[in-house]
């Protein structure tokens, strides 16, 4: 990477839904790359993912920078990447369209069953847990707790809803998507992606951080 060594590339961190900047606690990128860890912001009443996008971007002071985002923030980064100029977009245990999400998602669109959901929930954290890291995590919970810095309710019923009527329909260009293969909220059967970690579910941001160590630099340069 000599040829880099002078250039400073700006690479922002989306976290999932629930979840705090400290699921990248482990990622550490060598030059030219800058690690930035971005935290949700509350969500205005009714706004839609594209204002509460713009509003994220005024915690961007970069120009022209990669976005990273881990499951719905990496449906957030690809909003961003809407409004202005971005190198590159990598989206984690994530979607590319609509068309990739589940059945379950997809019936919520129509059925509006997530907004009865009893809200409460989200003060149970071994459920929370689950919910945002996926199934496969029973073993991990208590180590994965400390990840769940954000159980507002209203937040919560914000960003289910915003997930559930998300209607991209065409991949954004420069996009990388890298998948866990056991992944149980966003399924592989239901999507393609350019890098598959093996044996990884939902949590691959905290389980494989030496994989993206190692590898994500090289795929920012191609």
């Amino acid at each position: 990477m000599s040829k880099y060594d002078s250039i400073d590339i700006p690479v922002y961190l989306m976290p999932g839904m629930a979840a705090s900047p400290k699921i990248f606690e482990h990622w550490d990128f060598p030059k030219p790359f800058r690690l930035e860890r971005l935290s949700w912001i509350s969500p205005l009443p009714q706004e839609s993912l594209d204002a509460y996008a713009l509003r994220m971007w005024d915690r961007i002071p970069d120009e022209n920078p990669i976005l990273i985002g881990v499951s719905f923030g990496g449906v957030l980064v690809q909003e961003m990447a809407k409004l202005r100029a971005v190198k590159k977009v990598v989206v984690l245990s994530s979607i590319k369209s609509h068309q990739e999400m589940p059945l379950s998602m997809k019936m919520a669109t129509y059925t509006q069953l997530h907004k009865y959901l009893p809200l409460k929930w989200v003060r149970n954290v071994d459920t929370l847990a689950q919910f945002a890291f996926g199934k496969n995590i029973q073993k991990r919970l208590e180590m994965y707790q400390k990840y769940l810095s954000e159980r507002d309710p209203e937040y919560l019923a914000w960003a289910i809803d915003a997930l559930v009527h998300w209607k991209q329909s065409q991949v954004l260009p420069n996009t990388i998507h890298i998948h866990g293969d056991e992944d149980t909220v966003f399924p592989i059967k239901n999507l393609k992606a350019s890098y598959l970690t093996l044996s990884g579910g939902h949590a691959i941001v905290l389980t494989q951080h030496r994989w993206f160590n190692e590898k994500l630099p090289e795929l920012l340069l191609q």
